[in-house]
């Protein structure tokens, strides 16, 4: 079996010169420069995405620093906010201590002065009841030892003192 040729060319041939003639019209019509031109509009997108990747990273570590150093200031703002309430929670609770001290200072002494003064009225009551006994007890004395005749001498001889003034 033979096959048939067409102007002494065999299909084989014939769908090489189909090839070659796609190719030169490929490249009459500057497909290859235009596929060229694709990729490298392509190649230039992503290096553009590639630089602005690069500059998003690069803003991103700088907020990261910024970050991590507002972070480090909170620490350290915090830390001091601590010491300071542990200061002034010390100083609170000394004050209080020193009040507490006083205020009990000031009671004992009220209760000292008037724990005395109990006591001056305790000797006062003490003494004028003394006094009122012993003045009952002369007068009763008085009474019993003395008549009429003595009470008599006792006034004369007064007025006797009086007139020699």
């Amino acid at each position: 079996m033979s096959e048939a040729t067409f102007l002494g060319l065999d299909p084989g041939g014939w769908v090489a010169v189909a090839m070659l003639v796609v190719f030169a019209i490929l490249i009459w019509k500057k497909v290859p420069s235009a596929i060229g031109k694709a990729l490298d509009a392509k190649i230039a997108l992503i290096r553009d995405q590639l630089a602005e990747a690069d500059s998003l990273r690069k803003e991103a570590e700088a907020l990261k620093g910024e970050y991590e150093a507002k972070s480090a200031s909170a620490d350290k703002d915090r830390e001091a906010l601590l010491e300071r309430a542990k200061h002034e929670a010390d100083e609170i609770i000394a004050k209080a201590k020193a009040d507490a001290e006083a205020l009990v200072g000031r009671r004992t002494r009220m209760a000292e002065d008037k724990i005395a003064a109990e006591e001056r009225a305790a000797v006062e009551q003490l003494r004028a009841t003394a006094a009122e006994a012993a003045a009952n007890a002369a007068a009763r004395l008085i009474a019993e030892r003395h008549d009429a005749g003595t009470d008599a001498r006792l006034v004369d001889h007064a007025i006797r003192e009086i007139a020699g003034r």
